[in-house]
């Protein structure tokens, strides 16, 4: 597999958050981001069937204007989103290569594998199917990127070896975040020595702006480096990594990549340990101490999702986001069919059931005046 590594720099250009103008895509200055990005040295990027109008942007920014062999291009399948049929899913696949006109995907990612979403990949057998592709040689190398446990992943991989990479959502704030697990993520893939793509290492852009006392370590370490730079950095040190996704929003923020990423070869020792500082200062933060067990949703007679709201309050307390706080607990709550926190009946099951002895019913209510 040493091969997926050749020709990729440690810094990848993510594709779901592009500049927008008019509500649309801002193709030109798109194409401006592209023009440093590999005036640079590198060359990968990542877009997916469901990043609405990416497929196309990176159509006019890179595939048109640029030679097909200069760079690498990965798309993904949702198959889990508006697929009744193996053909459903097929003709995202079909589709992403019409719009992005690329000819051929060098890395191809069955997206977002994880709980229930891993069964419509099985059931439409695409593992099969993608391997038909590579065959066929409309794409060179065939992955995953996934969202969930590390026990998950470990069983995704005994079952499926041909798998030749995996994109894994690992960033320091969430490297022991018994939500996220990164680091179980992280070290099941190095078990299984599967080379790994990282997403969110700036964890949606929050780790550009973290919380004042851990910006103060950061800065006090290297004041003229952004906050988002340690959080790239330490994705980039770890081992078995082919690139680092960074979603790019503007000229700004491209620059600034490049500005650190250009000629990295790693951390020091000391950036190591600023960084722990930062991890540490970060724990030291009062939040709900949940660990996800989910005790509590399998006694709770309204099918509260309590641990995804506990996850979003969270994010609300350590990063003053509330916008991002809301879609985590509409992708956590409402997108996992479980009721909101109003709908708590303080029937007191949870806390019952909770072996961190969490105060759920005060916590819930909490929740619903803060994030309604």
């Amino acid at each position: 597999m040493s091969d997926l590594y050749e020709g990729i720099g440690k810094l990848g250009f993510g594709l779901m958050r592009l500049p927008m103008i008019d509500k649309k895509i801002d193709v030109e200055q798109t194409k401006a981001m592209v023009d440093k990005f590999m005036e640079a040295g590198f060359n990968y990027f990542d877009t997916a069937w469901a990043y609405g109008e990416s497929e196309s942007a990176i159509r006019k920014a890179l595939v048109d204007r640029y030679p097909r062999e200069s760079y690498k291009l990965a798309t993904k399948m949702a198959a889990w989103i508006n697929c009744k049929t193996r053909e459903d899913a097929i003709a995202q696949f079909e589709n992403s290569l019409k719009v992005t006109g690329a000819g051929y995907f060098d890395f191809y990612l069955l997206h977002n594998l994880g709980e229930g979403r891993t069964g419509f990949f099985d059931d439409f057998n695409m593992w099969d199917f993608v391997m038909q592709k590579k065959a066929e040689g409309l794409i060179k190398h065939v992955g995953f990127s996934f969202h969930s446990t590390p026990q998950e992943l470990e069983d995704i991989l005994n079952k499926h070896p041909e798998m030749e990479f995996v994109q894994l959502q690992i960033n320091y704030a969430d490297w022991d975040n018994y939500a996220i697990q990164s680091r179980g993520c992280y070290e099941v893939a190095r078990k299984h020595n599967i080379p790994i793509i990282i997403m969110e290492p700036v964890k949606g852009g929050m780790l550009a702006n973290p919380p004042e006392s851990v910006k103060n370590i950061l800065k006090e370490a290297e004041p003229d480096m952004s906050c988002a730079s340690w959080a790239i950095r330490f994705a980039a040190d770890l081992d078995g990594v082919i690139t680092v996704l960074s979603g790019m929003s503007s000229i700004e923020q491209t620059e600034d990549n490049l500005s650190y990423m250009k000629g990295f070869i790693g951390l020091t020792d000391a950036q190591r340990e600023t960084l722990d500082k930062a991890r540490e200062e970060m724990a030291k933060i009062p939040i709900i101490p949940c660990t996800v067990c989910n005790y509590c949703a399998k006694v709770c007679p309204k099918n509260i999702g309590i641990s995804g709201t506990f996850t979003a309050m969270n994010i609300m307390t350590l990063y003053g986001d509330k916008a991002a706080a809301q879609h985590q607990l509409g992708w956590l709550v409402n997108g996992h069919g479980s009721a909101g926190a109003e709908e708590c009946v303080k029937c007191g099951k949870c806390e019952e059931a909770c072996p961190q002895h969490i105060k759920i019913r005060d916590e819930l209510e909490k929740v619903t005046a803060a994030l309604a």
